[in-house]
Formats: structure tokens, C-alpha cells, sequence
């Protein structure tokens, strides 16, 4: 495998953690927001 090739299998890894990072971050962001109004909902 030429260093080319793994320079540019590594910019492939890092941008496909890096989406996976923000989209599991949305989820936790998503699901505070739902625990918050569920609780919020209640105490109402």
C-alpha cells in the first residue's frame, strides 16, 4: 500500500468518526431535551 493510499484511508476513518461523533452528540442532545420535557410535562 503506497502512502498515498493510507494518507487518504485515514482522512476517509477520521471523517466517518468524526460524523459518527456528531451524530451520536445529537442523540444525547435529543434525548435530554426529551427526558426535560417529559419531566417538565409531569410536574406541570
Amino acid at each position: 500500500m503506497s502512502a498515498m493510499t493510507q494518507q487518504d484511508e485515514q482522512k476517509r476513518r477520521r471523517a466517518r468518526n468524526i460524523a459518527l461523533a456528531v451524530v451520536l452528540f445529537a442523540l444525547v442532545i435529543l434525548f435530554y431535551f426529551i427526558t426535560i420535557a417529559k419531566m417538565t410535562g409531569r410536574a406541570a
